[in-house]
Order: structure tokens, then C-alpha cells, then sequence
């Protein structure tokens, strides 16, 4: 895995924490990487960035 860092507000961290734990992960960062990795599983097979738009504004991630 990459050492790469991403900053979160401490109270969506402390959820992650209690999540990932009780979830059974060894770690904030597995967990993290798991739920990014399902989320971008549904950008998968976009043929352009017209269909990457439509999907995200569906998914109420841009307006």
C-alpha cells in the first residue's frame, strides 16, 4: 500500500475509528481504503466523463 495522507475532521474520524472496529478491520486505514474502494467500484465501466458526471450527480456527490 501507498503512504499517502488525507486529513479528516476529527468527528468523521472517531466514527470511522468506532466503525472499523466494530467491523472487525485492523485498522482506520484498511477500512478507509475498503470503503473507497467499493464506492469507486461504481464509476467502473464509465466509457467517458460525461457518464462519470451523470453517475456522481445521481449519487448526490455534485449538484
Amino acid at each position: 500500500m501507498f503512504g499517502h495522507k488525507v486529513k479528516l475532521e476529527k468527528a468523521i474520524y472517531e466514527k470511522v475509528k468506532m466503525y472499523s472496529e466494530i467491523a472487525g478491520y485492523s485498522s482506520v486505514e484498511e477500512f478507509v481504503h475498503h470503503a473507497l474502494e467499493k464506492e469507486l467500484q461504481q464509476f467502473e465501466g464509465a466509457e467517458s466523463e460525461e457518464e462519470i458526471r451523470k453517475k456522481l450527480k445521481g449519487l448526490g456527490y455534485i449538484s
